[in-house]
């Protein structure tokens, strides 16, 4: 089984999906003239914006939603498995697809918003209804639906649930079979709570968790602070092959980066216009602004958390691909969130190992439920005009299965699982958002052109040649139809 789906994983992961994934996330960029750089004080005012209605949530609840799904185990035990066979190099990658992708995160998200739809009584969207919408393709549209409910339900809960079991069995000894049945029993309570449970469930857990983890990495570097520049200079060189200890895996340190800086961030994957399609405001660019900056506190700070934690006290080891090693800082240790334990228990003993496991199980069990969200929202794509209630009893079913299978796997199954759910989503979608691209850069023109005028932006899709964003086009209809009588009142000057 392992064998057939790392083979798999090699074409998925072939170096054009690496190129697309960078290529991709640069020419937005630069299309946009670097919105990552210019809009950075906007996306951080817009982020704690609006509130949340009966059919919405806030732009922070979507924020948080999102995060839910970003920061998981990618973070800390993806980090660690990212510089294991790429190198400190690595690290570096993974910063230029969070740079690069905050772009992509912004295209995406906005198109989720000015194609999303209400839905019994609840905003939905993603790839799936702006590709049916944007790009006039039913097939693709399903096809994307197909591959993400078979991701999010089936192939990425296993990696979060792994990574949740190892860490509470090395710090606490607890049992494996224990730990999957008491994931199985608060998952099953949360999901079958409604998107509303969700939102307010991760509104509190995740900012509070990586505020805690991050807080933990500067205590961790600012004891060590002499190795900081050391270990700066060691992930620069790395990356560009200037390392003479780790020249040989240039190749894999920019494989790896990039591997798992998309798995962690996801920017491009297209989970993320998920959760900010259900963001009540008043014009799409909002939330894309809000989701790119998602984007920087998943990588640059988070990870980054864990990336110098693990370099600064030397506990990682780098490995070629034959398994022998280049450099050992662990012994008896797996790839994985082992070394962020070993790492953070040198340095603050009694307490270290413990922390990263109460991390990762508040990062990896919001994630689950992320993605339960989002397989349900393509499953709520696919019954718009059938309705089969049965699927989505049936998604609580599998993704509750696949948690608990993947919580008493092995590690090396669960992400060669994870990795193909995550490839085959970000085909499908970057190639969808470059076909989409004018869509989403005509909503930041008129976003820009009304802020410079000193208005709140309201989305008219009509009046910018957008078609078939239907929620959009009533919204804009009802705005005139308030302001005609007061026009008509208003007298002569």
């Amino acid at each position: 089984m392992n064998e057939l789906v790392n083979a798999i994983n090699g074409y998925v992961w072939s170096p054009a999906l690496i190129a697309l994934c960078l290529g991709a996330g640069l020419y937005f960029s630069i299309r946009s003239r670097f919105l990552q750089v210019r809009h950075m004080r906007e996306m951080t005012r817009l982020m704690m914006e609006g509130k949340s209605s009966d059919q919405g949530v806030s732009s922070f609840q979507a924020l948080a939603m999102t995060l839910a799904g970003r920061v998981g185990t990618g973070n800390i035990a993806g980090v660690a498995t990212a510089i294991t066979f790429g190198g400190p190099g690595a690290v570096f990658w993974m910063w230029a697809v969070a740079f690069l992708g905050a772009s992509s995160a912004f295209v995406e998200s906005t198109l989720g918003q000015v194609y999303k739809e209400q839905i019994n009584r609840e905003y939905r969207g993603g790839p799936a209804f702006y590709i049916e919408k944007g790009l006039g393709v039913k097939w693709y549209a399903w096809l994307f639906a197909a591959v993400t409910v078979l991701a999010t339900g089936v192939l990425l809960p296993g990696v979060q649930a792994n990574s949740i079991a190892e860490g509470l069995k090395t710090a606490l000894g607890i049992d494996p079979n224990v730990t999957a049945a008491a994931l199985a029993i608060v998952l099953g309570f949360i999901i079958f709570g409604g998107v509303k449970r969700i939102a307010s469930f991760a509104e509190v857990v995740v900012p509070f968790m990586a505020l805690a983890y991050i807080i933990v990495a500067v205590v961790i570097i600012f004891l060590n602070i002499g190795q900081l520049p050391h270990v700066v200079k060691l992930i620069f060189s790395s990356a560009f092959g200037m390392e003479p200890a780790f020249g040989a895996i240039l190749g894999m340190a920019i494989q790896w980066g990039v591997k798992r800086g998309v798995y962690s961030n996801e920017a491009g994957q297209g989970t993320g216009p998920h959760a900010s399609s259900a963001a009540e405001v008043s014009h799409p660019a909002k939330q894309g602004l809000v989701q790119g900056f998602s984007v920087y506190i998943d990588t640059l700070f988070v990870c980054s958390a864990t990336a110098f934690m693990l370099l600064i006290t030397g506990q990682y080891n780098v490995e070629r691909a034959d398994g022998s090693h280049i450099y050992q800082g662990v012994q008896n240790v797996a790839a994985g969130p082992g070394y962020v334990q070993t790492a953070l228990e040198n340095v603050l003993p009694g307490f270290g190992s413990i922390f990263v496991a109460l991390a990762l199980l508040f990062f990896a069990f919001t994630t689950i439920v992320a993605y339960y969200y989002i397989a349900e929202t393509n499953i709520a794509y696919l019954n718009r005009h059938t309705p089969r209630p049965w699927m989505n009893f049936l998604l609580k079913l599998a993704i509750i299965a696949a948690t608990v299978y993947g919580t008493v796997k092995t590690a090396e199954a669960a992400w060669g699982l994870g990795d193909l759910g995550v490839g085959l989503m970000a085909w499908l979608n970057i190639v969808a958002i470059l076909l989409m691209r004018n869509t989403a850069f005509k909503c930041l023109r008129d976003y820009e052109a009304q802020k410079a005028l000193g208005k709140d932006p309201e989305f008219d899709p009509v009046a910018l040649g957008i078609s078939n964003a239907h929620y959009w086009e009533k919204r804009a209809a009802e705005r005139r139809a308030g302001e005609a009588p007061a026009r008509e009142t208003t007298p002569a000057a």
